[in-house]
């Protein structure tokens, strides 16, 4: 069975082909600068193999059709082509940010989930339109294929009342949904399956704490396989300190500085989104460039790493008294798998708690699932690469089978 998944921005469309058969990728890719006067399309046949081959197209791109069509073409090449028919890819996995309270589970997509993907614009205002023309467009290049969402907001659908609301006047959940949704969930669930199957243990009985720490960097808390608290909310701009996102702050700081400086709600969205954050303190967003700077003698780059790494553990500190028992913690994503400062800083102190992290096997780059705490450590610290792709043709190809039915729980006002 071989699986196409994609990811649709506002221009541009990320894509990767799978086999089923043995989780392996065909071909990736990414076609950029969609709309503009000279696009770019970057195509890998193998990639991460020894047979990995590189095919570079650019001339301009209209539409996200244009694009995609392109990529058809790469792939049915009578030379370099990794399919001989389109009718060879039994499923379209898309990802999609929000599905608000109404899709709890990957689904089948049909008129009415794109309408419930409509109905979220206003929670995702920059990521749902873009996923929905993805849809269409794979709608129009691949008639009869199954087209398959797998949503960021599914794995927060798991929360309890009590964590998913806010203190707000319920009216304002009623009429308008604001709640705790989550994001980054795809990732997320991911991690849990893969933390499960590495300790050797039922998903059901898992209780974990996974740290995705990227750009964009969220936490979520797993009991019995579930997830019973995350770190972002009503949007990905709460909780952690990010590259340029604030996270979580005083709300009143919002009406106050938009009083003295005079801005606009839109100007202020753009502080706390896209100007705060490292890039905010000390000017980058980078965490490279963060401890470039640091071994340069940058103190605001330094703050930037101490705050960064308090807002981590704030949070793990907290998700800790509301598991009660841990199984494991896991760092993912470009930050967590990568950065063995972040590690070492968030570890650091925790050894009354039963947590011990082994410095030398921290600071060793390993590919790979690994265990980066010592033997007596009582929780084992790990690192798990997360795969979102993956876990998105997994579900596409469960979908596909029809061994998942659409959840009853669609149609649910969002």
């Amino acid at each position: 069975m071989k699986i196409l998944v994609i990811n649709a921005g506002s221009s541009s469309c990320k894509y990767q082909l799978f086999n089923m058969d043995d989780q392996s990728v065909l071909c990736s890719g990414v076609v950029e600068r969609i709309g503009q006067p000279m696009g770019k399309l970057s195509h890998k046949i193998a990639p991460g193999t020894d047979k990995e081959e590189k095919i570079v197209v650019e001339r301009p791109f209209p539409t996200h059709v244009e694009g995609m069509e392109d990529v058809i073409s790469l792939l049915l090449d009578s030379e370099k082509g990794v399919i001989q028919d389109k009718s060879e890819i039994s499923a379209i996995g898309h990802r999609v940010l929000h599905g608000g309270e109404a899709i709890t589970d990957p689904v089948l997509i049909d008129e009415k989930v794109k309408e419930i993907i409509r109905d979220c614009f206003p929670l995702g205002p920059l990521h749902n339109p873009a996923n929905l023309m993805g849809i269409d467009v794979a709608e129009k290049l691949f008639p009869g294929v199954p087209n398959v969402g797998v949503f960021d907001t599914e794995f927060g659908m798991t929360l309890a009342p009590e964590a998913y609301l806010y203190p707000l006047p319920y009216s304002l959940y009623e009429e308008l949904r604001i709640r705790r949704y989550g994001f980054h969930g795809t990732s997320h669930k991911y991690i849990a399956k893969a933390t499960a199957a590495f300790l050797g243990k039922p998903l059901s009985e898992l209780n974990s704490i996974t740290m995705h720490l990227g750009n964009g960097s969220s936490m979520s808390a797993v009991q019995n396989g579930k997830c019973i608290d995350t770190s972002m909310g009503l949007t990905p701009l709460e909780g952690l300190m990010m590259g340029t996102r604030c996270g979580s702050i005083d709300p009143a700081i919002v009406p106050f500085m938009m009083e003295k400086k005079g801005m606009t709600p839109q100007e202020a969205d753009t502080v706390l989104n896209k100007q705060s954050g490292l890039l905010g303190i000390c000017g980058t967003s980078d965490m490279r460039d963060v401890h470039a700077n640091i071994e340069k003698g940058d103190e605001k780059a330094a703050l930037a790493f101490k705050m960064l790494t308090r807002s981590i553990k704030k949070v793990l500190g907290s998700y800790f008294f509301l598991l009660g028992n841990v199984d494991s913690i896991v760092f993912t994503a470009g930050i967590g798998e990568n950065d063995e400062f972040v590690r070492e800083a968030v570890c650091e102190g925790l050894e009354p708690f039963g947590i011990k992290v082994d410095k030398k096997e921290n600071h060793t780059r390993k590919p790979g699932a690994r265990v980066i705490s010592t033997p007596d450590s009582r929780i084992p610290v790990l690192i798990i690469p997360t795969n979102e792709e993956l876990e998105i043709a997994r579900e596409a190809a469960t979908v596909a089978k029809g061994l998942k039915k659409r959840p009853e729980k669609v149609g649910k006002g969002s």
